[in-house]
């Protein structure tokens, strides 16, 4: 069970990674036709998106943490901050139908980003703009846990999250200004 749900995780960072693709072509459509049925799809469903890529961000997260027993480091632990609560916010936004929330899921989706892509470099090259060293029982965040397709870790996975949520809500967010 537990190699299918790492499978399984593995395929929905690839998968976001493919809608971060559809997103950035859908600014080009936009900019083109404004009004096609792919344009107003992708912004029709950006906030839900967002929500969902959260929820399963944060579930991904704690079952490599709670259940795979990976000890998160102070970078990890910098990714959740910005992570975790928006599965709850846009889970109550949605829930109460109110879509003006996308400013700060923007924000803490770009500012989480910036932190899994230091992270994955750190990872990846041994250096980063922005040190970290294990403090206390943390563990280092230079250790790399695993590695999947030869370039996918969880700094990568965490990145993946926070690109797509991003592309989605800003598109959203130019869709719910035009049409609201």
């Amino acid at each position: 069970m537990k190699i299918f749900i790492e499978n399984l995780i593995v395929v929905l960072v690839v998968f976001a990674q493919i809608l971060s693709v559809v997103y950035i072509i859908g600014f080009f459509v936009k900019r083109k036709n404004p009004n096609s049925e792919f344009v107003k799809i992708l912004g029709d469903n950006g906030f839900k998106l967002t929500f969902l890529v959260a929820l399963i961000s944060t579930c991904g997260s704690l079952f490599y943490s709670d259940v795979l027993g990976y000890e998160p480091c102070k970078f990890c632990w910098f990714q959740r901050i910005f992570m975790y609560p928006q599965a709850l916010i846009l889970g109550l936004a949605l829930w109460r139908k109110e879509w003006n929330l996308y400013f700060y899921s923007i924000v803490m989706s770009v500012i989480g980003g910036l932190i899994a892509l230091n992270h994955y470099i750190l990872q990846m090259t041994g250096s980063s703009i922005i040190p970290c060293s294990a403090v206390g029982q943390s563990v280092s965040c230079s250790k790399v846990f695993v590695v999947h397709l030869g370039y996918i870790t969880i700094p990568f996975m965490a990145l993946s999250g926070f690109v797509l949520m991003t592309l989605a809500m800003v598109f959203y967010k130019q869709t719910y200004e035009i049409t609201r």
